[in-house]
């Protein structure tokens, strides 16, 4: 497999990847939508055999195998007990991020998986917390979730930068869609300073968010 990535990878693409993401410095420069035709491929082979015995030299090594367990058809305990064990190898935005929008067996497992992520939002490790917060604002800003994902997002208190973006991108994704219930949740919440006004600015950059409302969004910043 290591071969097979360092086939496919390019050094300028590996520049601007790395880039993008700090502290990293294990990048080969593969495109991400060669990893998931990769990891297609993996998933419909033996994909068992693959996890297990996966290296983790290369940020996508790490990438990949998240990728797999996002594609592979198993139930859902045997698909969360292979995410639970992957979860810890996350220590940067873009593996987490790409790991939890490939989930899709989220959609059909909703109440599983909500019970599941509890814990990481509870975690006191950054990327736990993040990846829990991610999964909300993937999957769970929805009519029937809203006011229980506002309430989580209100009760994450990490000091981590990764944390505190993540926690904000979502608390903007739940206003964009559903504004009542969340223009009322920033009037009263427990947010840190710097989460709360990120929030408010990831609002105003929306493009679904008319002129009028930005202005009155802007007003809310905490000085």
């Amino acid at each position: 497999m290591k071969e097979q990535l360092f086939e496919l990878a390019e050094e300028d693409y590996r520049k601007f990847a790395a880039a993008l993401i700090p502290n990293i410095n294990n990048v080969l420069g593969v495109r991400l939508p060669l990893l998931r035709k990769l990891a297609k491929k993996v998933a419909k082979d033996d994909w068992r055999t693959y996890l297990e015995h996966a290296e983790s030299e290369y940020f996508e090594e790490i990438m990949l195998q998240g990728m797999v367990i996002g594609c592979v058809n198993t139930d859902i305990e045997d698909i969360l007990r292979y995410t639970a064990e992957f979860v810890p190898k996350i220590d940067n935005w873009s593996v987490c991020d790409s790991f939890c929008i490939g989930l899709k067996f989220t959609k059909t497992n909703m109440q599983r998986v909500w019970l599941f992520l509890q814990p990481y939002l509870l975690s006191d490790k950054e990327y736990d917390i993040r990846f829990g917060v991610v999964m909300l604002l993937d999957f769970y800003i929805h009519e029937e979730y809203i006011s229980s994902v506002l309430q989580l997002l209100d009760g994450v208190k990490n000091e981590g930068y990764y944390v505190k973006m993540a926690v904000a991108w979502a608390v903007s994704i739940c206003y964009v869609k559903f504004p009542e219930p969340t223009l009322a949740y920033l009037k009263h919440n427990s947010l840190d300073d710097f989460t709360y006004n990120k929030a408010l600015q990831k609002i105003t950059e929306s493009y679904r968010v008319d002129a009028e409302t930005k202005t009155m969004i802007r007003s809310m910043k905490r000085k």
